[in-house]
């Protein structure tokens, strides 16, 4: 297994402990392989690599990229800030944008209400077929029945912050979302149910609260591993801006579900509970049942068991934001 770690400023190839920079960009979120190829979603445009040594652009430049997937039948989408949907036919050497998308945002007046308020991010795809799920950051979840050409908008919980979206591997009418405060207006309160994990068990139409009595509430990072039991795996931070450089740390954590957000457990152990550090990238372990990869702000991967032991395998990194584990 080779593993791959998107950071502030380039993928890294991590071993050993170590980590060797192989590509150099800025602001790595996205790291995922479809089919063969890899591909590294940057602040910059779409980067792909068929080695994991040498990398080429694969396009939309002067956007950020935030999510790729295949949509199982040779077609490839990417989600990007400002929102915009875009599909490729070729494994990526050429893109055409579904304009609709972007429609929705602007008429919407979607954006990430900072000060100054920045553009939302289309963050979040789940593609199966011709049905896309898009969650937005912050707008919302839109729905496609017809490969992207018109979209439906669903609210989990009234809740437009959405960072992550996965199916269940053997459910595909079931989905987790993870979500965070921000509205469109602000910030909402920090209190139970106005961020957090919801599932739909009705491809979308409807979601429920996964998150009863799970602290810190704040969700971001998530993965489903293919393998049953399914284990959810979702870390979570006071803030969206909680960080190692705080007081006390950003008091982070990471916690797993085999019964689809009935019940919670942590993953950390003694060092990490709560950690210091705070948690971006997260990836199923494709070597271990169960077993997930985890990257931090400070720099370092680590490898975490079903059983929450956890051993790193890298470090001497900027933050890492993404993960691939490319077998």
């Amino acid at each position: 297994m080779d593993i791959y770690a998107g950071t502030a400023r380039g993928v890294f190839s991590v071993s050993g402990g170590g980590a060797e920079q192989v590509h150099e960009r800025r602001g790595v979120r996205e790291l995922v392989q479809v089919g063969r190829r890899l591909f590294a979603g940057t602040g910059d445009g779409l980067f792909a690599s068929d080695d994991g040594k040498a990398w080429k652009s694969s396009g939309l430049e002067g956007r950020e990229v935030w999510q790729v997937r295949g949509d199982g039948n040779g077609s490839v989408y990417a989600g990007t800030a400002p929102t915009g949907l875009f599909r490729s036919d070729d494994n990526g050497d050429s893109w055409t944008e579904l304009p609709a998308l972007a429609r929705l945002a602007e008429e919407g007046g979607w954006c990430v209400p900072v000060k100054p308020p920045v553009g939302a991010r289309a963050r979040a795809l789940v593609v199966a077929g011709e049905r896309i799920w898009c969650g937005v950051e912050v707008g919302g979840i839109a729905i496609s029945d017809d490969a992207g050409e018109t979209w439906e908008m669903v609210l989990p919980g009234d809740n437009p912050d959405l960072h992550m979206m996965f199916p269940h591997p053997a459910q595909p009418d079931t989905l987790y979302a993870s979500t965070g405060y921000g509205r469109l207006d602000g910030v909402a309160e920090m209190v139970e149910p106005n961020a957090g994990v919801f599932r739909s068990d009705d491809a979308g139409a409807t979601w429920t609260y996964a998150w009863e009595g799970i602290t810190p509430r704040y969700s971001r990072p998530m993965c489903v591993d293919a393998r049953a039991p399914y284990g959810l795996t979702v870390a979570s931070a006071p803030t969206a801006f909680s960080n190692h450089r705080e007081n006390g740390g950003s008091k982070a954590m990471l916690f797993r579900s085999e019964d689809g957000g009935e019940s919670w457990r942590s993953l950390c152990d003694e060092a990490h509970s709560p950690s210091a550090a705070n948690f971006h990238g997260l990836t199923v372990d494709p070597e271990v049942s169960g077993g997930v990869l985890i990257g931090t702000d400070t720099g370092e991967v680590w490898r975490v068991s079903n059983d929450g032991e956890w051993q790193q395998c890298g470090s001497g990194m900027p933050a890492v934001l993404s993960l691939a584990a490319v077998v």
